[in-house]
């Protein structure tokens, strides 16, 4: 680990000791009938924008957040602030929230799905990764990128997540890691989108998917093959399949869509329909991508949601447990997996294009949305990334075409091979902080793959 790592996961460490200390002092300030649910997010990260191979913005960010619950009888209110690190002065801020929720306790009306863990717990994980120094990406980004329009954005750093509850519970998670997503553009303004994430940095490992891109490079400038609407024979690499489960996992996975009928899987889970049954799809928390507790205080374990085709389990947060008489098992509010994994098959990255003799091989997906929600029919856009392959080799690059397919038969009778070596793909979302989970996917090979204009 180096110097300056090593530093700012020391800060975090103290924060980590200081949210601890702030939630047993909060514990000293409670009624008998009160409970707090108390969460703490918190970064040191660093932020690098790439444009032309050159740094065009760099900073770093370091945060934290609490968010505090009060809870009496079947009333709630929560407030949330950010932290200063100082002591006494987040202590202060903490006893002011906590004046505030009580004072609008009085007035507010029970909350009929309330449902929170009563149990106590203690959970802690913590893994250091290898990040690289700012200083060094910049410079292996200048001599790997040298002559090519490199455009990116690298995050990275250490984040941890916190919950303690009034009636004991314990939780810390914390994890370095880094995201870095970059295109290589073409002059014709056609691009090749790479992503390395992870926690264990290789410089080898970065030149390596550069250098893949930058073969491919100059087959976006060929005339580009014309293709008519209809159903083609496809690769579809993991990042291209993750924007497809993506979009499905909004409700697919969600107790509460099933309940109400909703749920753009619902006839997979109804049995009405099948996956091909080399397919199994679950939110694996043993990928430590994402914290094993949740906000209502309840612990995650990992969760089967397509087992061998068929519908499994669903994500089951505490309010639809609450409303639905079913049981909570540590789903999100949202609950969409934040941890999505699929079993990989047994096709080899280097036989991909022979296997795939000729058709399409989709690296990304677009605007992916759905556009028939009881047939999980799906649509977007094929735009970069998206080459023509004949023989098994690629010839040329395809126009942006407007596909809409089924998942059920992308993951069904259309499925021909999966990949054998699934990628890691991290959130990679900024949007206030940097974020927990993402996925690990295989590629698919399918036999036909719906273009439509």
């Amino acid at each position: 680990m180096t110097d300056a790592l090593q530093a700012r996961t020391s800060g975090l460490q103290g924060w980590h000791a200081q949210f601890d200390t702030l939630a047993h002092q909060l514990e000293r300030l409670l009624s008998a009938s009160e409970t707090t649910l108390l969460s703490f997010a918190a970064e040191h990260s660093d932020f690098i924008r790439f444009n032309a191979g050159k740094v065009r913005q760099i900073g770093h960010v370091s945060q934290g957040t609490l968010t505090l619950r009060l809870i009496d009888g079947q009333r709630q209110a929560s407030s949330s602030f950010t932290v200063s690190g100082d002591a006494a002065a987040d202590l202060r801020d903490l006893t002011d929230a906590l004046g505030t929720l009580r004072d609008g306790l009085r007035d507010a009306a029970d909350d009929p799905h309330l449902l929170f863990d009563t149990t106590s717990w203690q959970r802690t994980s913590t893994r250091d990764g290898r990040l690289p120094e700012p200083g060094a990406l910049i410079r292996m980004v200048a001599e790997c990128a040298k002559g090519f329009d490199f455009v990116g954005f690298y995050a990275g750093g250490t984040l941890a997540r916190g919950f303690a509850s009034s009636l004991g519970s314990r939780g810390w998670y914390e994890v370095s890691n880094f995201n870095f997503s970059w295109s290589l553009y073409d002059p014709s303004g056609r691009a090749i989108k790479t992503t390395y994430a992870g926690d264990d940095w290789r410089d080898d490992v970065f030149a390596a998917k550069l250098g893949e891109a930058a073969e491919r490079l100059p087959i976006l400038s060929r005339t580009p093959h014309s293709l008519k609407p209809g159903g083609y024979r496809a690769w579809i690499a993991p990042a291209a399949l993750a924007e497809l489960l993506s979009v499905a996992s909004w409700n697919g996975f969600s107790a509460r869509a099933k309940a109400t009928s909703q749920s753009v899987l619902r006839k997979l889970y109804a049995g009405e329909v099948a996956l091909d049954a080399r397919v199994s799809l679950a939110e694996s928390l043993e990928l430590g991508i994402t914290p094993a507790f949740n906000q209502e205080g309840y612990l995650r374990d990992s969760v089967n949601l397509v087992q061998a085709g068929r519908g499994a389990d669903v994500l089951t947060n505490a309010r639809s447990a609450r409303e639905y008489g079913l049981q909570p098992n540590g789903a999100l509010e949202q609950e969409a997996p934040v941890a999505l994994s699929m079993q990989p098959g047994t096709l080899a990255d280097a036989d991909v294009l022979a296997a795939l003799d000729t058709g399409l091989y989709i690296g990304n997906l677009w605007y992916v949305n759905v556009s028939d929600r009881m047939n999980c029919r799906l649509t977007g856009m094929t735009r970069f990334a998206t080459f023509w392959v004949e023989g098994g080799k690629i010839v040329a690059p395809v126009e942006a075409m407007r596909f809409d397919d089924s998942l059920y038969r992308l993951l069904g009778d259309q499925l021909e091979q999966i990949g054998a070596q699934p990628e890691l793909l991290l959130n990679d979302s900024t949007y206030g902080e940097r974020s927990t989970g993402g996925e690990q996917l295989p590629g698919i090979l399918v036999r036909s793959f719906e273009l439509t204009l």
